[in-house]
């Protein structure tokens, strides 16, 4: 048995070509997610602002959870394609 064949549906190379753009285009929010988050943060923390700090560091766990997540997507779709062509 061999892999799935991915030259059979038509418009695979432009859909791996969407995917990936998407894929880039997700974890570059991300880190610029974290930038503001973690400005946001040193700001807020240095002015008092507990509050908003408190929000900031939401926002940086929640960009870290999105970019690990983004960075990851491809890698464990790939693992996933692996290890159904093994089965």
């Amino acid at each position: 048995m061999g892999g799935p064949n991915f030259g059979a549906v038509g418009g695979a190379d432009d859909l791996r070509a969407i995917v990936g753009a998407l894929l880039t285009y997700g974890l570059i929010f991300a880190v610029l997610m974290l930038i503001v988050s973690a400005t946001t943060w040193a700001l807020a923390a240095n002015g008092g602002s507990w509050h908003t700090a408190q929000k900031a560091k939401t926002g940086v766990l929640v960009a870290l959870a999105g970019a690990t997540l983004t960075g990851g997507a491809l890698a464990w779709a790939n693992w996933l394609l692996d290890l159904g062509a093994h089965l």
